[in-house]
């Protein structure tokens, strides 16, 4: 057995590596640096843990997530290893004590936040450094999603200490968004390691937004009822009022963004994390780094800004490889919105043309009538069958020759223009075409235009879908603060005949029988065993002040609940049982055993 084996067995539980984790650790563990792409839930963390055990000296682990250090130290403790931080929120006495353990030679794992490094330079020069290990690497590229300026600093750790290996991991990162992490941290000879980015236990689904608030009401209570979730919102106010519409309808959840007071921000975090069945409302500044593994569902209630945000965001659900949904409401307004936003935003032309960039992508997959998987997949440079399981494939959208309806829709754009020097949004150009008389169609003689009433052959609903996938190809765009449609140099092929525009058509919704609960995926007769471990589990997390998922995983509870063992050497067999947790818990789980 090697050293790395020997680690994963004893520590963590586990009898074999998956997928290219074998290689990745040691290439480390022989001191070569490594750039690695694995999704959420794919098992990064040892790829930098087993080395930081089998190397001399201690793994530095450089990582944005502050909030979210004490528990990955309390992981680690919870199986035997010694880890610790550094970070803002420490006393003195504190940091001068986690100091002093790393001088010591007492410490497996340090972690440090990357606006600490240079301060922390003069201290990790005294000690022994095992490998450094940069943790959401795609901070450091402007053309990843979330961007941090602090991250650029990180090239530091190459010349201030050229042999120590280097380990950068992401979950997400285009072609081009590596290229940048590889040349921002120095590790352009670094070995690469790119795993498949799909996620086969989640189901993914966009549909139209009509009723978001309801739709969303309606997926929680019909298939994730009493399920730990995540629900995406693009503004602060979305975020309040979405917590208080769930609160007020039965469902636990909980508001987070950054307006909230530091405190209320992490007590609301800390709840999400340590109870079950909580749903947490956020803007985009929660979850990076959230290592709770059964999530059920990540729902989105606008636009995300780019595939590589929606895919990082989605796949915080379903870590535990159990079935989960990541859901998407998606409609006009959330298009003219995000071009608005584009257009006034800060920064020089071709920054904006990434904002652009990013958001047609967005779109297209948005719009696809081909599988979600493969054209998700495929944004990332990887090549997959249709998949069998998300909204395109079980229920096929058609597509419809839409170009008549696009020409009625431009030539009233280029009648309103030309004849009255006039430009609206939407909402009142589908008024025109619908032939409605409201009194702002009235007040402005718009009864009177040529393409008043000629669209009337198909719905409102369907006049926006229209609207909407015209701006998703380019064959309209949005201007000023009040989401005027104009017309854009590729409009007149459409408008001349030259150019065909295919649309899609919504499929109809199915019927769907409730989604079973995790639970009820078991044997029956394992159902109340397994009740009972959870509840167990729950106690436990509670005296010990930390989220139930380190005391164990689901999958483990289920293990547990499904072989039934009757000795320390049968439950240590089971996945996730390493021997601190067997020394630890060995005797109590077997009386929860034998009392089922």
């Amino acid at each position: 057995m090697t050293p790395a084996l020997a680690v994963l067995e004893k520590t963590f539980g586990y009898s074999s590596f998956r997928g290219q984790q074998a290689d990745i650790i040691q290439t480390v563990i022989d001191g070569g640096d490594a750039l690695v792409l694995m999704p959420t839930g794919g098992g990064k963390s040892l790829c930098y843990q087993i080395p930081s055990l089998v190397r001399e000296g201690t793994g530095v682990v450089i990582s944005p997530l502050i909030a979210l250090m004490q528990d990955q130290v309390d992981a680690l403790s919870a199986v035997g290893a010694r880890a610790a931080f550094l970070n803002s929120t420490q006393s003195p006495d504190e940091r001068r004590s986690v100091e002093q353990a790393f001088l010591a030679g007492e410490l497996d794992l340090l972690y440090l936040a990357p606006e600490r490094l240079r301060s922390a330079a003069d201290l990790l020069d005294r000690g022994t450094i095992a490998l450094f290990a940069i943790d959401e690497a795609h901070c450091v590229s402007q053309w990843g999603h979330d961007f941090r300026p602090e991250y650029l600093q990180l090239s530091l750790l190459h010349e201030r200490w050229p042999s120590v290996p280097r380990i950068a991991l992401t979950a997400t990162a285009t072609e081009q968004t590596r290229r940048e992490i590889a040349q921002r941290l120095d590790l352009t000879g670094a070995s690469q390691f790119v795993s498949s980015f799909d996620r086969p236990n989640i189901q993914y689904r966009i549909e139209s937004k009509a009723q978001p608030l309801q739709q969303l009401l309606s997926l929680l209570r019909t298939e994730h009822a009493g399920d730990a979730g995540i629900v995406y919102c693009l503004s602060r106010a979305s975020v309040e009022k979405t917590a208080e519409f769930l609160r007020d309808n039965g469902i636990p959840a909980l508001p987070y963004h950054a307006g909230l007071d530091t405190a209320v921000r992490s007590s609301n975090q800390s709840r999400f994390l340590r109870e079950d069945g909580m749903v947490m409302v956020a803007t985009i500044a929660f979850g990076m780094g959230i290592d709770k593994p059964d999530v059920r569902f990540v729902a989105h209630l606008d636009l995300p800004k780019s595939v590589e945000g929606y895919y990082q965001e989605t796949g915080r659900a379903g870590r535990d490889g159990l079935p989960s949904t990541a859901w998407l409401a998606y409609g006009l307004q959330d298009v003219v919105q995000q071009r608005r936003m584009i257009d006034t935003s800060e920064g020089d032309l071709a920054h904006r043309r990434r904002l652009g960039a990013h958001l047609d992508a967005m779109l297209a997959l948005c719009e696809t009538v081909e599988c979600r998987r493969v054209q998700l997949l495929g944004y990332f440079g990887q090549v997959s069958e249709a998949c069998g399981n998300c909204d395109t494939c079980l229920a096929p959208p058609e597509t419809w020759d839409g170009t008549i309806p696009a020409q009625k829709l431009l030539s009233t754009i280029v009648r309103l223009k030309r004849e009255r020097n006039q430009s609206y949004g939407a909402g009142h150009l589908v008024d025109i075409l619908l032939g409605k008389q409201t009194p702002r169609v009235t007040q402005y003689g718009h009864d009177s235009l040529a393409t008043f009433g000629i669209g009337q052959d198909i719905s409102e609903a369907e006049w926006r879908g229209v609207v909407r996938q015209l701006l998703a190809q380019g064959l309209l765009s949005v201007e000023g603060e009040y989401g005027i449609l104009v017309i854009t140099d590729a409009s007149s092929t459409v408008l001349s005949g030259a150019r065909k525009v295919m649309l899609r058509r919504e499929a109809p919704k199915r019927s769907k029988a409730a989604k079973k609960a995790v639970a009820a995926q078991l044997p029956e007769l394992a159902l109340p065993l397994f009740e009972s471990l959870r509840a167990w589990r729950s106690a436990e997390a509670l005296a010990q002040g930390v989220p139930a998922y380190i005391v164990f995983g689901d999958a483990t509870l289920r293990g547990i609940a499904v072989t039934r063992p009757t000795s320390l050497e049968e439950l240590g067999t089971i996945t996730g049982v390493g021997e601190k947790k067997l020394e630890q818990y060995g005797e109590a789980l077997l009386g929860v055993v034998a009392a089922a």
